[in-house]
């Protein structure tokens, strides 16, 4: 079992109510006549100053989710549901609003620095433009702002990284740029999208403490996205597992490492590679495929996958809370000692 390494701070706005409220978020993308269910019913909070870590296989809908929420899905895709931001709902907002609310009050940190960037603008010119978008500021003063941008990100030497282009930062450097850019305009929520997957490991851990470190400052609510465990056990305060466009388990982050309750997250905790495992064992792997988002199976979607599924997983479970503070959707959850309640069945 993964231990996180790392305490995630408590805050002292942890009792306010949530920043960010997404109620039975739906997005389907349709092309010649067929329906790609990419979203189906998700619902989560967020409240000021906490990290909700959303993690799972790719094409799980991790990202769609988020991008949902910033307004950048193409226009092939069709958004229901709810999701309230401060208030705000996201959902179904025009381009004239969508202005004042991204990059103001929501911002995202993507994956690859390297394409957030325009390599033909100097890092200060990218800087000073996202700040006078927000803010009636003068060059000069918006100038000042982006070198306390740079230092509150701990580029080093950030008077001389004004005057640099893209290129001439590594990776490490890069993102914190981009991470500057995003803290602009002093946004009450913050999402990552696999916003450490380029960088090497120790790079990684310096941007997390980094955006831990900028989060307890600012009192901002950030929203994770990755499929590594071992940074959503060390960085989250809880995490949500989904999987097929569903969340299938949501808990504080202790809680859910310690008593795992969906067969799905047992099987992506037991595929990371332990010192403890001998080297000439094959790591654990999920077996099979994830499922064909235009033509769900009946039941639950992990049916298929699943070592302990029955004739009842026919049936689809729904994500509710079972347990204190610990909500899943499984007939069949792992037992405390790790096993499954459920005997697979043969199937022709």
């Amino acid at each position: 079992m993964l231990n996180a390494t790392r305490e995630p701070a408590a805050t002292s706005n942890g009792a306010a109510g949530p920043i960010l409220v997404v109620d039975d978020l739906r997005v389907t993308f349709s092309r010649h006549g067929r329906v790609v269910h990419a979203v189906n019913g998700l619902s989560y909070q967020v409240r000021p100053g906490r990290t909700l870590a959303i993690i799972g296989e790719s094409g799980s809908g991790k990202s769609v989710s988020v991008r949902a929420l910033m307004g950048l899905l193409p226009p092939s895709a069709h958004i229901e549901g709810s999701a309230r931001l401060d208030g705000t709902e996201l959902v179904g907002l025009d381009d004239k609003s969508w202005r004042a609310v991204r990059g103001c009050q929501i911002a995202m940190v993507f994956q690859d620095p390297a394409s957030s960037l325009n390599p033909t603008m100097s890092i200060g010119a990218q800087l000073i433009e996202a700040i006078r978008m927000h803010a009636p500021l003068k060059r000069r003063e918006a100038a000042q702002k982006a070198i306390d941008l740079l230092k509150l990100v701990r580029l080093p030497s950030p008077e001389k990284r004004l005057k640099q282009f893209p290129h001439q930062l590594s990776g490490g450097m890069r993102q914190r740029v981009v991470i500057a850019i995003a803290l602009s305009s002093d946004p009450k929520l913050l999402i990552a999208d696999e916003a450490t997957t380029a960088l090497d490991v120790t790079t990684q851990a310096q941007i997390m403490e980094l955006l831990v470190d900028i989060q307890e400052r600012l009192g901002m609510a950030v929203i994770m996205i990755s499929h590594d465990l071992s940074l959503a056990a060390c960085y989250a305060h809880e995490v949500l597992v989904m999987y097929a466009g569903k969340a299938v388990e949501h808990a504080e982050t202790r809680n859910l490492f310690s008593n795992v309750r969906m067969p799905y997250t047992k099987a992506l905790l037991d595929a990371i590679p332990q010192l403890s495992t001998p080297a000439h064992l094959q790591p654990a792997i999920v077996g099979g495929h994830p499922p064909d988002l235009s033509a769900l199976p009946e039941g639950c979607a992990f049916l298929p996958r699943c070592p302990s599924s029955t004739e009842q997983c026919r049936i689809e479970p729904h994500l509710a809370e079972h347990e204190p503070e610990h909500a899943y959707a499984c007939w069949h959850p792992v037992s405390r000692d790790g096993s499954c309640t459920g005997q697979k069945e043969e199937r022709p």
